[in-house]
Formats: C-alpha cells, structure tokens, sequence
C-alpha cells in the first residue's frame, strides 16, 4: 500500500472551490494535496456564467480567465413560460467560459505550488487531532486539515450520513454545448413548465444550454430530446435555440438528485466549500462566484489563525460565521425567486411589476451577488 507524507491541508476534490482554495493557500507557503475524481479536462452540468465579483480575486492569484478568452457578459435577459422578455444591464457584469476550460486553467496553476492525484477518496477519519484519508486505489494520507470541495452530492455524504442526503431530491440538471448565434455579452434565463434553462456563450464560441426541471416534470416523457421538444419549446426562445442550435456534444450531460437543502458548513471537523457547503438555484447565475468566494473565505481565515495561533474551534466557528454572513442571504432569495417562477400566476403577476418598475430585476440581481472581491 502507497503512503504519502503527511501535509498540511488535503482538498477532497477539484471543482471550482477546492482548486482556488488550493492555490490560495499553496501560494502562501501551505503544503497542499488536492484528489480529485476525475483527470482535468473534463465538463460539468454548469450555468458557465460567472459574475465579475470573483474577477479581482482571480487576478491577484495569477488567474485571468478574460485573457483565456472567457467572454465579456454584461446583459441579462429573462422570459416567463410565454415567452414575454425581460433584459436589464447586470450590476457588476460577468463572464462566460465552460468548466472544461476554466477548471484547466485553475488546475494547470495549482501544479505550479502543490500536488494533485486523480483519485477517488473513499474515507476520511479525524482522530486525535489528525484526519486520515484514503483513497480507492489504496492509497492513505494524513493531513491537519481537510476541505471538502466535492460538489453536490459524495459517497462521503452518504457515509457521514449529512441531513440532506436524508430527504427526497426533485430536481434533474441537463447541460450540453451548441453550435447557435447569439450575442456574447448576454446571459439568457427562459422559464418552462417544471423549470428554467439559461443560455449564454463560452470562450470557443459555443453557447452553453444548462437547465433544471422537476422529476415530476420531466419523467412524464420519454428522453431528454423528447423533453426538450414538448415542454421546453413551448417556451417560443426555446424553440427557436433548439430548432436552430446544433448539438456540439455526443448527447448532453445529466446529472440527478439536485438538492437545494440547507447543509453543513463544518462536518466531522471537515471545512465544506463551494457546493459542498451550501447550492444557491442556478437561476440566480451565481453558484460559480459563490465557490470561488468560498474558498477566498477559508483560505484568508486559515492564514491569519496561522499566524495568531487560534485554535482549530475558532477557525471552524469563523468560517461559519462567514459564510453565513456572506451567503444566506443569497440563498433565500434564490428560493424565493425559485418559487415564484414555478407559480404561472406568480410569474406573471412578477413580470407586470417588473415592467412598470424596471428598477426592481437589477435589485434582485443584487440580491443574490456580491460586492467585488479583492
């Protein structure tokens, strides 16, 4: 059985979350291990829109995701299940790039400070101050603190046996690329019946089509094109992108048992980040800021209990603290919103007041981004 050295901070996956904390903490001195599942470069059921909160924090660890062609976002447009249109400028702005590419870029940085090993990691136990992780090649590490940066759902979830597991999920997210003229600087939301899917383009050109719907909804056809043809496209935007758009992937990719409960920040004395930690509706087009953000919060409290010496229930009470200060809010609203537009009379009662006070889209927005980070 492989060993490895013991080190000061393991990431359990390599998503957003866990490579920016990774670099962060890496470029300060700290002898980081990320695992992740799966070998880079690879796709993921992501929005792809990125708010430009995140771009200063980005640039000041050596990443610019701007000069790696990710396109400059500034519009924003939503429709109800009618195809009635809403569009306002973003706050703050954004950009567009695939997870393909800015995981890559994100990855090829970290090599340059710390170790990665492509792996599955099938326990992790503190004990004695230590945790001890493994991996399903056999392999053992040990480390004094581990991140948790694994997405939506883990077998460690289950293992630990995390509230949210426990209760029903009912959404199912598609993604897939697509060959289609669209402007670059515009984020779409269109609403259907059981859901709503966002368009917008990435640093190749292709836009990204990413949407999530109910089990209730979708299980009533046969497959996703079927799905797609019968319920999205009674949307009339829809219909136009699927009508015209051509695939660019073999078939879109899945990904089930979506789940939007509230979870853990600190779990078995594991500091969950990103997804891991909390899943704001991709509606609100601010799940990928929110992960980077995350780990700008650990990785900055970290750092300083080093220095100060806090404890390890400080550092854990902190980042808590933090995060919900930084997130909960976000999160409520993008229930909220998230219950509105599955209402058709909600929806449309929310649509005539946003027409006659065109003020209150760009509030909301507000309400689920942050400020800039620096």
């Amino acid at each position: 059985m492989a060993k490895c050295k013991h080190v000061e901070v393991l990431i359990v996956g390599g998503g957003l979350a866990g490579l920016t904390a990774g670099i962060h903490l890496s470029q300060h001195g700290f002898e980081v291990l990320l695992i992740e599942k799966y070998a880079y470069p690879h796709h993921k059921v992501c929005g792809e829109y990125v708010s430009n909160e995140v771009l200063p924090y980005l640039n000041g660890l050596g990443v610019d995701p701007i000069k790696e062609g990710a396109k400059n976002i500034s519009l924003f447009e939503i429709s109800n299940t009618k195809g009635e249109l809403l569009s306002t400028k973003l706050p703050l702005g954004g950009f567009g790039i695939s997870r393909y590419h800015l995981d890559n870029i994100l990855y090829q940085k970290l090599l340059e400070t710390a170790a990665v090993e492509i792996a599955t990691v099938s326990g992790v136990c503190f004990l004695n101050e230590i945790f001890e992780v493994q991996t399903q090649h056999g392999n053992e590490y040990t480390a004094d603190f581990v991140l948790g940066a694994y997405g939506k759902r883990s077998n460690l979830d289950i293992q630990w046996k995390r509230d949210f597991v426990q209760k029903p999920s009912q959404w199912l997210g598609v993604k897939a690329h697509y060959d289609f003229n669209m402007p670059e600087d515009i984020v779409a939301l269109h609403n259907f019946n059981g859901g709503y899917c966002g368009l917008s383009q990435t640093e190749t050109g292709a836009v990204n089509a990413c949407y999530l719907t109910t089990y209730a909804a979708f299980k009533k056809h046969k497959n996703i094109e079927v799905f797609q043809k019968e319920v999205l496209c009674e949307n009339p935007h829809l219909k136009h992108f699927f009508n015209n758009a051509n695939l660019l992937f073999d078939a879109p990719l899945t990904i089930s048992q979506v789940s939007f409960s509230k979870k853990e920040t600190v779990m078995n004395h594991v500091i969950m980040l990103g997804d891991t930690a909390g899943l704001i509706h991709p509606l609100c087009g601010n799940g990928m800021a929110m992960a980077i953000h995350s780990a700008k919060l650990f990785s900055e409290i970290f750092i300083t209990s080093k220095k100060t010496g806090q404890s390890r229930q400080a550092i854990e009470t902190r980042y808590t603290s933090n995060w919900q200060a930084s997130f909960s809010g976000r999160l409520q609203t993008g229930m909220l919103i998230q219950k509105m537009l599955l209402k058709p009379m909600a929806t449309q009662v929310g649509f005539s007041i946003a027409k006659l006070i065109p003020g209150i889209l760009p509030r909301l927005i507000k309400q689920t981004h942050g400020t800039l980070l620096v």
